[in-house]
């Protein structure tokens, strides 16, 4: 029997690694070991090495969790050889020759980008935009997310680096069918280019906070794969 997996969660734009909150004690009482990376949003390649020092951190056999643009980075960190599953929550999963923004080009703009303003050179989202965000959470849940998110340079979308790990690791995708900020057609369309092993839910784009046990449940086969 292969040791507990660990496992490292990799937030998105307006967000922090916090946003995992709902899923990381059941995880814990579980035995697993669990890191949530708390990157910047100020370039890509920094944000992937703080991923990989939390890959780093955690024992056993590693399966990395990526929320939106966190599904960017654990495309690119999940190169490492201790991880062996991805998860992707409403995720982007670019190829080696896109960047998140090529990939996000290729469906129609999202609403959630009506409601953003640059200032103090980052990308902000307006109270206006938790509608189309998490508008599925309780009003108090809601202004706790943008109260605690972390917010992008404007390019962040925009840099590369190498790495496409889901070619070669197995993955699973939960696709948010009410999602407006990241497009679930896109959800879907990644899903079917990665050979993912997908779930749907009817969530806005933070299904890991609206529906944190659908959620587990998808963690959790990932995680079995490899203790297997």
């Amino acid at each position: 029997m292969a040791s507990k997996a660990g496992i490292v969660f990799a937030h998105g734009l307006w967000a922090d690694g916090s946003c995992f909150n709902k899923l990381i004690p059941a995880l814990l009482a579980e035995g697993h070991a669990v890191s949530s990376s708390q990157h910047g949003l100020d370039s890509l390649e920094s944000d992937v090495a703080c991923v990989t020092r939390s890959i780093n951190h955690v024992p056993g056999p590693v399966v990395l969790v990526g929320h939106s643009y966190g599904g960017t980075l654990i495309t690119k960190a999940g190169v490492h050889d201790r991880v062996g599953a991805l998860v992707y929550i409403a995720a982007l999963a670019p190829d080696e020759d896109e960047t998140s923004q090529d990939e996000q080009n290729k469906f129609p703009r999202t609403p959630v980008f009506a409601h953003t303003e640059v200032a103090d050179g980052r990308i902000w989202l307006k109270e206006s935009g938790a509608a189309d965000f998490c508008g599925d959470l309780p009003p108090a849940e809601q202004k706790l997310v943008l109260a605690v998110g972390a917010v992008p340079v404007p390019d962040l979308f925009d840099q590369q680096v190498p790495g496409t790990a889901w070619r070669t690791k197995a993955s699973w995708s939960i696709v948010a069918n009410h999602d407006r900020t990241v497009s679930p057609d896109l959800e879907r369309a990644a899903a079917a280019r990665m050979g993912a092993k997908t779930y749907a839910v009817d969530s806005s784009h933070v299904p890991m906070l609206s529906h944190p046990d659908f959620v587990l449940d998808v963690i959790r086969d990932a995680a079995k794969s490899l203790e297997a």
